[in-house]
């Protein structure tokens, strides 16, 4: 009688064993699809909001930009950076169809007539005319491009460069 109740509890035991692997094992496939369809709904969303360098650049936004003002003023100009007034003399912004992009800026102190040239160099992904630009050696920045125009905020001065034809 013993052992007739003992394997009682044992086929007890095994059938909510079994019934507990079939929960656990659902529960896991359950949540296994959920974070499947939040994945793809993920990787839709940045498919279809930003583009990637597989995706072709629209041509309205390559190009040729020159620099024609810093901080609302004409480019030559003095504009104050932290608490050095600078001298920008010129520059341009070439944006290519290969995701990559390159500043290019005259510049030197407004006490002095030495002047620098500084090259910068990017990569960038495009979101609508959106350029999120992310630059060798230093930080990120956001630029746009409406009609001829490209605009970026750079640690806090506004850029504002016009399309040559």
């Amino acid at each position: 009688m013993h052992c007739k109740f003992h394997n009682l509890k044992m086929e007890d035991s095994a059938v909510r064993a079994d019934k507990t692997n079939v929960a656990v094992g659902t529960f896991v496939k359950s949540v296994s699809k959920i974070v499947l369809v939040l994945v793809l709904l993920a990787s839709a969303a940045l498919l279809t909001s930003c583009q990637t360098p597989s995706m072709p650049v629209d041509e309205n936004l390559t190009g040729t930009y020159t620099l024609v003002s810093v901080d609302g003023y004409e480019v030559p100009a003095v504009v104050t950076h932290g608490d050095t007034d600078i001298r920008v003399e010129s520059g341009r912004f070439d944006i290519n169809p290969d995701y990559t992009c390159r500043s290019t800026t005259l510049f030197g102190r407004a006490s002095s007539t030495d002047l620098i040239t500084r090259e910068v160099d990017a990569t960038y992904t495009l979101q609508g005319s959106t350029l999120h630009m992310q630059w060798q050696g230093a930080g990120r920045t956001i630029g746009t491009v409406e009609d001829n125009t490209f605009t970026m905020n750079n640690e806090g001065m506004v850029f504002v460069y016009e399309k040559l034809p």
